[in-house]
């Protein structure tokens, strides 16, 4: 991809979508970054463009003059089945009509409960609705790109944390009170290994995919540091925020508990399972075919999450 081609990034104001367009911009590319509202927090000279990526309209908008277009974009989380697979294939609507390549950031739930260390070729066997949804919009990506309508490709993370991720599973629900030295709880098992993705790492491997052709077709996991257990990182974070550690775990029980008066907290039961049993992702086919790729070590990461969320966050 030259320089100078026209990159669009469809939910960027999300974790995954502001850190894409940050590391375009930082190429010194041209970005057009795509909210519903057009006011997302972005480097001086990126374009903005307010616009409902999920109509027909919006996403062709959107879209317009792009080269590549990246799909960070998503619903609410309760709103998943009936919002976000007609999100998407406006999207890839969108990305055809303008003739760009798509690069759709997705997510590990289509695999449902794994059985080792999770690569491309896992079966994908979610049996939740949420999982189901991811499976039908990477089936409705790979198919656009099989049928010839456009230039497709897919790269998945495990759950993610960073500057301006607030809304992740590791996000505002563990970092605030950990910051005012309060109980963080890590869902299911502490003890388990996770793959935790760093959104700045996220980003620079989804770049690289919209810059490759050996990209195109084909699912990719995204590269990151070690797997940690939870209590891992919890006490990477009291030590970042300069905290005493005060570690706890929410429960399979609890969660059914506060679930009957929070929907958002319901919602967490179908996908449990990534922290109640070792959740670990491999990425090792990106690096054969791109070449090495470094992810910033868990405690540098950290730190710059931490300092992010202590400007913006600290009581």
């Amino acid at each position: 991809m030259a320089v100078g081609s026209d990159h669009v990034v469809l939910g960027a104001a999300g974790g995954t979508g502001s850190a894409v367009v940050r590391d375009l911009a930082a190429r010194g590319l041209w970005v057009r970054a795509v909210t519903r509202g057009g006011t997302a927090d972005v480097p001086n000279g990126v374009e903005q463009l307010a616009a409902d990526g999920g109509t027909d309209e919006g996403a062709r908008r959107a879209c317009e003059g792009a080269a590549v277009v990246y799909h960070c974009a998503q619903p609410g989380y309760t709103k998943w089945p009936e919002l976000f697979p007609p999100l998407t294939r406006a999207i890839l609507d969108g990305a055809a009509a303008a003739g760009a390549k798509l690069v759709f950031a997705d997510n590990m739930y289509a695999y449902g409960p794994p059985d080792g260390p999770m690569t491309e070729q896992t079966p994908q066997r979610a049996q939740g609705k949420k999982g189901r949804v991811r499976i039908e919009m990477a089936d409705a990506v790979l198919g656009a790109h099989a049928e010839g309508r456009l230039r497709c490709t897919i790269g998945r993370s495990a759950d993610y944390y960073g500057p301006r991720g607030t809304t992740s599973t590791v996000g505002d629900n563990i970092m605030k009170p950990t910051l005012r030295g309060k109980r963080a709880r890590w869902l299911g098992s502490l003890d388990q290994l996770h793959t935790l993705n760093y959104l700045e790492d996220m980003a620079r491997a989804l770049v690289t995919l919209g810059e490759r052709d050996e990209a195109d077709g084909e699912v990719w996991h995204l590269p990151a540091a070690e797997p940690l257990t939870g209590r891992q990182f919890l006490e990477l974070l009291f030590e970042a925020a300069r905290k005493p550690p005060k570690i706890g775990v929410a429960s399979r029980p609890m969660i059914r508990i506060v679930g009957l008066f929070n929907p958002l907290v319901r919602e967490l039961n179908e996908t449990l399972y990534q922290f109640e049993r070792p959740f670990v992702s491999d990425a090792s086919k990106f690096e054969g075919v791109f070449g090495p790729f470094e992810p910033t070590p868990h405690p540098e990461a950290v730190r710059r999450t931490v300092d992010w969320f202590q400007r913006h966050y600290a009581a």
